[in-house]
Order: structure tokens, then sequence, then C-alpha cells
């Protein structure tokens, strides 16, 4: 997908706020209300605008401990990683999990509200999950500030 200048304004303009107005965006990349709409339209229909969210403040809704567990599954075979991924997403607090490369073959990313509340996802959820054969998990001490995924994708 071809994406010029004003295409790339509009994505920045709705990733810092993706509550605003096509008239605030409009006017923000220099278009006028009808063109700004059909080219977020043109963005959303090729896939490049996935959705439109909320950023939450885990902290600030009691979620203070960030884990990044990495599983390995007893097999690779495709039905296992399906029903391990199937599984996975149904367990409230996993944030992201990605298959990966390496020794492990996913990482999860979690939050929970305090070790004790991370101790019964692990012991309740994880434990149970079909084919694992081995759980490490490690804790983010501190969040380093990095670029927007808009301002990483875009330049």
């Amino acid at each position: 997908m071809q994406i010029d200048r004003i295409d790339q304004a509009i994505l920045r303009a709705l990733a810092s706020d993706a509550r605003a107005t096509v008239s605030r965006v409009a006017e923000q990349c220099g278009l006028s209300q009808s063109a700004c709409s059909r080219r977020i339209q043109s963005l959303e229909q090729a896939g490049a605008i996935r959705g439109y969210g909320a950023r939450l403040g885990g902290k600030r809704l009691g979620f203070h401990v960030t884990a990044l567990v990495d599983i390995t599954l007893a097999t690779q075979v495709e039905e296992d990683l399906a029903a391990f991924e199937r599984a996975v997403g149904r367990i409230p607090g996993i944030i992201s999990c990605a298959l990966v490369s390496g020794h492990q073959d996913y990482r999860l990313t979690i939050l929970a509200r305090d070790l004790d509340d991370y101790e019964r996802l692990h012991r309740e959820h994880l434990g149970r999950l079909p084919g694992v054969t081995t759980i490490a998990s490690s804790f983010v001490l501190r969040e380093v500030p990095t670029l927007t995924e808009a301002d990483a994708v875009l330049g």
C-alpha cells in the first residue's frame, strides 16, 4: 500500500487522538472534510487503520505487575498451536500473545494486580494450558519511553 504525506498526517492525527472528529483531522491535514473522510475510509479498508481505542492506564486501574512470560510447548504441530492459542485467548490479564522464534514458542504479556494475583493466574491458568512444558516469567521493573507506534512506523 502506498502511503503519501497526507495519509501519514491523517494516521498521525488519529494515532494521537482516536476521538478526533473528521473535521478536526481534515483541518490539521489541510483537506476538505469529504476528502479526509474518503482517505480515512480508504486507510481503514486497506488495513492501515485496524481500529480505534483508548490506551488504558493499567497502574491507575490497579494493575501494578507486568509479566513477560515465555512458554515452550511439547510439540509445534499446528493443531497443538491452535489449541494453545484458543486457550490463551480466554484468559483474563493476557494482553498479548506472540508466536516467536528462539528457545521458547510463545511470549505472553500479562497484567496482574500484584504478585499474588500473578501467582493465581499462573496456578489457575498458565499451568493448565494445553501442551505446555516450560513457563519462564520475567517482571517489568520499569517501562522505558519509546517512539509511539505511529512514529516508529511512519518515521
